[in-house]
């Protein structure tokens, strides 16, 4: 008898390598892959504006980028003795608004290098649930506590979102068409917008994207990150404790069909002395000064130093 499924994904024919360069751009389940290809050292950068967590706010950073926008201190305000950007995370807000200004324009500038340059860019949707403010009718890619009565709580429709998803794949196809995109949806639960709505939501951003995949408008990618934890971990020992994300298990099996499927196996071995050399870092001896430590840290140094050589861009 078989008591669980697996979900069939193909191998990717671009696959990423150490020579890749890779962009992440979107919500928290973003970070959460972000981290494991900075753990193995590939040549990754994850969301410069923070974490997004909806189509139009990644919409928004990519087309400031693209279009090289620049951010003036009319686009900021003040609130709870910090200067915010409602198009950007609260983990860029600053005391100092022009010190803001001068730092959201470096990262617009940054993010227009680093997507030229990239070979892969991975984008994770959280919700297609979004807060338009009432002032000035904008859709906001983040709060920052403000009241709620100044914003207007709205779910995108499918055809928002895949015009929003067409508009994002020109944008990058304007300076960097041979780019592979891959889309995915994050599996973390919203459920502070409701259970029901939650799903509601999922659907949307999942029916969007293959409605951009079946119409071949670009050469695009879906990775099944929500059906992998809704399929082959439907189990709420796979969520951490909240219940609502998931665990450091499901994010480390996830990781692995990622693996499978879109990391090269020509990369393999490097990723295996990466590791090699993570663990070694992060062993802590009873005796730092005995002779078989000493001569494990210089075996470690050996490995460093070989791996740095062969990639200029990896350092421990």
């Amino acid at each position: 008898m078989q008591f669980r499924t697996q979900i069939p994904i193909l191998r990717s024919n671009h696959p990423i390598d150490y020579n890749s360069k890779i962009v992440s751009l979107g919500s928290c389940f973003a970070v959460n892959m972000a981290e494991k290809l900075d753990y193995f050292k590939f040549q990754n950068t994850c969301n410069p504006f923070g974490i997004l967590f909806h189509p139009l706010a990644i919409e928004k950073l990519i087309d400031f980028a693209v279009s090289k926008k620049g951010f003036t201190e009319k686009d900021l305000f003040f609130h709870e003795e910090r200067w915010h950007s409602f198009d950007a995370h609260s983990d860029l807000s600053n005391s100092n608004k022009t010190e803001l200004v001068k730092n959201l324009n470096a990262i617009v500038k940054s993010t227009l290098q680093q997507i030229t340059e990239s070979t892969h860019i991975i984008i994770t949707f959280g919700t297609a649930w979004v807060y338009r403010n009432v002032e000035n009718n904008k859709v906001v890619a983040n709060c920052h506590k403000v009241p709620q009565k100044r914003f207007k709580k709205e779910l995108l429709s499918v055809e928002e979102i895949t015009q929003s998803l067409e508009k994002t794949i020109h944008l990058i196809r304007t300076i960097n068409p041979e780019a592979n995109i891959i889309f995915t949806v994050s599996p973390v639960r919203h459920i502070k917008d409701g259970f029901i709505e939650n799903q509601l939501s999922k659907s949307h951003l999942i029916t969007a994207i293959h409605n951009i995949i079946n119409c071949q408008l670009s050469i695009v990618n879906y990775f099944p990150s929500y059906e992998i934890m809704m399929d082959e971990l439907r189990d709420y020992r796979f969520y951490a404790e909240d219940m609502l994300h998931p665990s450091q298990v499901a994010i480390n099996y996830i990781w692995e069909r990622f693996s499978e499927t879109w990391i090269s196996e020509s990369a393999y071995k490097t990723m295996e002395d990466v590791e090699t050399i993570q663990k070694g870092l992060a062993h802590r001896p009873f005796n730092p000064d005995s002779e078989s430590h000493l001569k494990f840290e210089s075996k470690l140094r050996e490995k460093i130093t070989k791996l740095e050589f062969q990639y200029s861009f990896i350092k421990f």
